[in-house]
């Protein structure tokens, strides 16, 4: 698939704000706790220091990851908690402690799947990286190109610090011999594996070697019937609107799908679609002939109603 290019008019890519700090575990339930405690949660940062415990450019980290996985959004200069943010950190069918790993499964998918000013490392790397392997010094090289293509001036440490991010928001920064603690450097989604270390390389022009990462592209049963439905209809939402029917290859490869955002392999997904129109109170139908293979969307659930078929049974502990 050759590489798309966009145009500084496209789509308004985010390279930072994160201030290089990967989301960290316990950071989602405070933020939550805080916002919905107070409206004026993140309004003053020397405050939010003292309350959260964090540090300013942690505090400003919080701010930015509470958003880019939809658990707050802005409301004029205040946050405030989303219906997603309620259903699952304050909500008692929820899960406020991130103890299920479907919950992390659905905040990588919230975090990777932004129509409107998506994160450029989880866009491109998810929907477009071809290569089987993923090392450093490529990657930069090609997010380089790709931000002059669409006339983006960022430097070289902008770009390593993004790609930092995303790389350690799924590789932890330490061995662990331990269950992760509060405290931990870890992201919460290093727990679902989505990346793996392969090996290393001395890349050209240098004499330090690299790591290599690739994506664990195999099947993935903790991402459970309720999940994957509620992703595909989130997809649906914001890539085919009231479209009825859609293909299975555009399930399977298109661009912000279930099967490209989680890493599945094509039999993977037939087989899914097969066990959810087997489902008489399923809102979706898979159609396969000869000629073509069509998924059918018979109504439009609410967002809140297909994620309480999420936790439909009992906790997939991480």
């Amino acid at each position: 698939m050759a590489a798309r290019h966009f145009s500084k008019s496209d789509i308004n890519f985010r390279f930072s704000g994160h201030e290089s700090f990967p989301l960290r575990y316990a950071w989602l339930p405070k933020a939550a706790f805080a916002i919905d405690g107070s409206e004026d949660a993140f309004v003053d940062e020397e405050k939010a220091m003292v309350d959260l415990g964090l540090g300013k450019n942690m505090v400003r980290a919080l701010r930015f990851w509470v958003q880019a996985i939809g658990i707050a959004e802005l409301v004029g200069q205040r946050l405030k908690v989303t219906d997603f943010g309620h259903a699952i950190l304050l909500n008692e069918s929820g899960d406020p402690y991130l103890e299920d790993v479907r919950t992390l499964w659905l905040l990588h998918w919230k975090l990777a799947t932004h129509v409107n000013e998506p994160l450029f490392a989880w866009d491109y790397m998810l929907n477009r990286w071809q290569e089987p392997e993923i090392a450093r010094s490529r990657v930069i090289r090609v997010f380089q190109f790709e931000a002059e293509a669409m006339g983006r001036k960022l430097s070289r440490v902008t770009m390593e610090q993004h790609f930092d991010v995303f790389i350690h928001t799924y590789i932890p920064t330490r061995g662990r011999k331990a269950e992760v603690q509060e405290d931990s450097l870890d992201c919460p989604l290093v727990q679902i594996a989505l990346l793996e270390q392969v090996g290393e390389r001395i890349p050209e022009n240098s004499t330090k070697s690299e790591a290599i990462y690739a994506f664990r592209r195999d099947e993935k049963p903790e991402i459970s019937p309720g999940l994957f439905c509620y992703c595909l209809n989130d997809f649906w939402n914001a890539r085919h609107g009231n479209e009825k029917t859609i293909s299975f290859k555009e399930v399977a490869m298109g661009y912000g799908s279930p099967g490209q955002i989680f890493k599945l392999p094509e039999a993977d997904v037939r087989e899914r679609l097969d066990a959810i129109a087997s489902d008489s109170d399923s809102v979706f139908e898979f159609e396969e002939s000869a000629a073509s293979q069509t998924v059918i969307r018979r109504e439009r659930p609410a967002d809140v109603e297909m994620l309480r078929f999420i936790y439909d049974q009992q906790t997939i502990a991480v």
